[in-house]
This record gives C-alpha cells, structure tokens and sequence, in this order.
C-alpha cells in the first residue's frame, strides 16, 4: 500500500495531479478541498494517500491531512459510496463542515453537493453518525471551550438532543458556569426553543 508521497508537484488539472517522486511520475486524484491547499508547480508537496485497487485499474487518491484520508476510507465503505462519491463530498464539504453535518443530522446540507440525493444522504448520516466523536468536533470549532463545557455537552448529547440544539444552548452559557448549573440552563433554554 502507499500511504504517503513527497515530491516535485508538476501538473494540477483538478482533480487530477501529478508528482514526481525520483523519476517516476505518479497521478493523483485529489479532493478540492486539498486541491486548493496545494503550493505551485515545481515545488515539494506531501499528500497522505490511498491505493484503491479494482479490476481495471490501480487508482491513487491523495490528501492533503491525515483526516481527509481517514474521512475518505470511511466514506467509502459504505454501502453505494464509491470512491469517485467520496471525492465528490470532501470537494463539497471540508472534514469539520461534515463532521458538523454528520453530528447535527444535517441532510440539507450533504444533499447540495453534486451526486448526492436525500437517500444517499441519510444513509451516510446513519453510517457515520456512530464513528464521530461529537465532543471533539464541537471542540474543534471552538463552541466547546472547557471540561466543564465537554461535560454538559456530553450530558445533553446523551438525553438525546442533536448537535446543532446543544451548540445554541452553549452558546448561551455564562462563564465559569458549573456543570449542574450548565445542564439546568441548557434544559431550560432547549425546552424553551422546541
């Protein structure tokens, strides 16, 4: 298997790039979301990448984070998600925007990426929906600050309430709030909303 590449960055027609690695030229398919990360031509790239291999080809895709690529084998094990599919949703979408969609069960948002139906749509909502760990996604964006605020999501999340409704009841906190206190606010605040 080739797991990472670093050479001399030659042709970029997206999706498709081309590095040299000591001689030897390899092409790549790329998402846009690395594709606009790569520096100009002629000079070193590194792309994390994954071998897919099938009857007619050997095919390389390349990413620009370990994340893509993981999010990339992820998607492509599900069923009816090949690997062009999977290209296609970390064109549309950036590792945090759909881990977002994937943690608030956002299907609107998956099915504006080109190739994507509702179905399709729910079923990768439903696949993913038990490989990502909310807690670190929310923390990524910044929404999640502190132990205190990790506490209360996971709390929230294990009532049963979705991402985007305990993103807005974090938002609403005061600060140096407890976590009893945090959980109390929230309750109020969502019961509230709905």
């Amino acid at each position: 298997m080739i797991g990472r590449i670093t050479g001399l960055l030659l042709e970029k027609h997206p999706p498709l790039v081309l590095v040299d690695v000591q001689g030897t030229g390899y092409e790549i398919d790329v998402p846009m979301s690395t594709f606009c990360k790569l520096p100009d031509i002629g000079k070193k790239v590194t792309l994390h990448t994954h071998l897919w291999v099938r009857e007619d080809a050997h095919l390389l895709f390349g990413f620009m984070t370990e994340q893509e690529r993981t999010l990339f084998r992820q998607l492509t094990k599900i069923s009816g998600i090949g690997a062009r599919t999977g290209l296609a949703i970390l064109s549309g979408l950036n590792v945090t925007d759909l881990h977002q969609a994937v943690v608030s069960q956002d299907s609107i948002r998956l099915t504006k990426i080109p190739g994507i139906g509702k179905k399709t749509a729910e079923r990768l909502l439903l696949e993913l929906r038990d490989k990502i760990d909310p807690v670190a996604i929310l923390s990524e964006t910044g929404v999640v600050a502190s132990n205190v605020d990790k506490d209360i999501l996971s709390a929230l999340l294990a009532l049963g309430y979705n991402g985007r409704e305990v993103n807005r009841a974090l938002e609403q906190l005061s600060e140096g709030v407890t976590v009893s206190d945090g959980i109390m606010q929230s309750l109020k605040f969502l019961s509230k909303v709905k």
